[in-house]
C-alpha cells in the first residue's frame, strides 16, 4: 500500500529498513510490510533525530515536565534512550523474564507520582507497550503518554494512556490462519526480535 512517506519513512525507505514480502509479526499476525527500525536507528544520527521528534511529540500533550522515559526491551532501547537524552529525562527498561512476563529489573525502580511516557520503535497492538504502562501504574507512577516512532495500527491500538506517533501507517494484517500469503505458497519470514 503506497503510504505518503514523509521525513521517517524517508529514512525507513533510506535505509533498507521497510521491507515488503510476508512476515510474522510479534502479534503473531502476518503482514506484507514489515519496519525494522533498527536498520534506522543502528545510525547515531538518525536514531537522535528520531528521538528529538519524539521529544518534541511529548512535549505536546504532556501538560508538565516529563522525568522518566521507559521502554520494552527489546525494541524501545535505542529510541527511548535518545527520546530521555532530547527531553533531559532518566531512561529505564523492562524486559521479559524466562516465563515470558515483562517486568523491570536491573535494580530500576519508579517512583511513586513520578511523570513518566512510555517508547516503543513499532506498534501494532500496543501489548508491550501497555505492560510497561502496566507496570509503570502499579508502582505508583503517573503515566503521561506513550508513543511509538510507527503506529501500524492506523491510531486504532489503545493504551490506555494518550498516545503519539511519528508515522501512523494503516498496514495490513491477518490472522494467521486467513492469510492469503499463506494461501499463495509464500515463505513467512519472522524479522523481529521476539518469537511469535
Amino acid at each position: 500500500m503506497p503510504h505518503d512517506q514523509g521525513p521517517v519513512l524517508d529514512l525507513f525507505e533510506k535505509t533498507g529498513a521497510y521491507l515488503r514480502g510476508h512476515f510474522r509479526l510479534t502479534s503473531g499476525k502476518h503482514s506484507p510490510e514489515y519496519l525494522q527500525s533498527a536498520l534506522v536507528l543502528q545510525y547515531p544520527p538518525y536514531a537522535e533525530q528520531l528521538g528529538r521528534l519524539m521529544a518534541e511529540a511529548f512535549r505536546r500533550v504532556a501538560a508538565e515536565p516529563i522525568q522518566t522515559v521507559a521502554a520494552p526491551a527489546l525494541g524501545g532501547l535505542i529510541i527511548g534512550h535518545e527520546a530521555a537524552r532530547a527531553l533531559g529525562a532518566r531512561f529505564v527498561f523492562t524486559e521479559r523474564d524466562v516465563a515470558g512476563k515483562m517486568s523491570l529489573r536491573r535494580g530500576f525502580h519508579f517512583t511513586p507520582g513520578e511523570a513518566v511516557v512510555v517508547v516503543e520503535d513499532v506498534v501494532t497492538t500496543g501489548g508491550s507497550a501497555r505492560e510497561v504502562v502496566e507496570i509503570a501504574l502499579a508502582a505508583g507512577a503517573r503515566v503521561l503518554a506513550a508513543g511509538s516512532i510507527i503506529d501500524r495500527s492506523g491510531g486504532a491500538v489503545d493504551i490506555g494512556v494518550p498516545r503519539v506517533a511519528l508515522k501512523t501507517l494503516h498496514v495490513t494484517t491477518y490472522e494467521a490462519d486467513r492469510c492469503p500469503l499463506c494461501d499463495a505458497g509464500l515463505p513467512v519470514v519472522k524479522p523481529g526480535s521476539r518469537a511469535a
